[in-house]
């Protein structure tokens, strides 16, 4: 509270937030500061009519809070009963993303995912942390652990969440209900010393055989999504370059040897912007294209 941004042209101060703050004139709120918060203030910041967009997992699971990813299903962000709007989890927002394109060709009754998560994920603390531990690692030096279970240089950790509010669950529930479908998720995430940008190895099971040439057409289409399927010239999706990036790219799509009815590729998204904040500013903007807000 009290530094100062300019932002076009404006100096704005940070003000601390308090109950019974005046959020009168105010549109929509976006709120990232965790659940405990979101929970605590949503009274304060709603009551005027302001719509609170919230990027933790306070109300993603409940019935009368939307779940929301504009390019699956929008429409969900104009029946909000508490004028709450709640923003998924990253690893998922990547993948329903890419779902819908397969959805649309013939419905998905299963997926298994195995996620690759970077540092980020966990906070720029975390980012620093890595790179310290690299430091230290090369240095011979004791190498500080605080913001992850283990080491993450030159290891991988397959732990996200803590186990009683698992990345996994997460995954499984909030596809459905975004999806609005039956849609079975087995997920593993796993965290890996990459800075920026999840990956995800999918394998989905649909109703009908989908060929990989059917499935490139479709998720050129998509909306949202980049398709970078050229593995002839060693063109696919990576992390390392596509932080900073808007789109979920997708590539090494090709027929699952094992499901007749399975089709398997590679996804990868920055989920510090489409993760998260992007999804966040993609929903309001939403609301203002159809005027449902103030």
């Amino acid at each position: 509270a009290g530094r100062k941004y300019t932002f076009r042209g404006k100096e704005i101060e940070v003000k601390l937030l308090q109950h019974n703050d005046d959020f009168k004139g105010v549109d929509i709120a976006f709120t990232s500061a965790g659940a405990g918060t979101t929970k605590e203030y949503c009274e304060t910041i709603t009551k005027h009519g302001a719509v609170l967009i919230d990027n933790s997992s306070a109300y993603r699971m409940d019935e009368d809070v939307p779940l929301v990813v504009p390019e699956v299903n929008p429409e969900d962000a104009l029946n909000r009963p508490r004028n709450v709007i709640a923003n998924p989890n990253c690893t998922t927002i990547q993948m329903v993303v890419a779902l819908k394109a397969i959805e649309n060709l013939s419905h998905i009754k299963r997926v298994h995912v195995a996620t690759y998560q970077a540092a980020s994920g966990a906070g720029a603390a975390a980012m620093d942390e890595l790179y310290e531990q690299y430091r230290q690692v090369l240095a011979n030096e004791p190498v500080t652990v605080d913001k992850f279970a283990y080491q993450l240089a030159f290891n991988l950790i397959p732990q996200i969440d803590v186990f009683t509010d698992k990345e996994e669950m997460k995954m499984f529930n909030e596809t459905r209900k975004i999806m609005h479908s039956d849609i079975q998720v087995s997920a593993m995430c796993v965290r890996v010393p990459a800075l920026r940008s999840h990956s995800e190895s999918i394998w989905v099971e649909t109703e009908r055989p989908i060929s990989p040439e059917e499935a490139r057409e479709a998720f050129a289409k998509g909306e949202g999504l980049v398709l970078m399927d050229n593995p002839e010239k060693k063109e696919y999706p990576m992390p390392l370059f596509l932080a900073g990036k808007d789109p979920v790219y997708v590539g090494r799509i090709r027929k699952d040897l094992a499901n007749e009815n399975g089709l398997t590729f590679w996804i990868v998204g920055d989920q510090i912007k489409k993760g998260a904040a992007l999804n966040a500013v993609q929903i309001a903007e939403y609301l203002i294209k159809v005027k449902n807000i103030g």
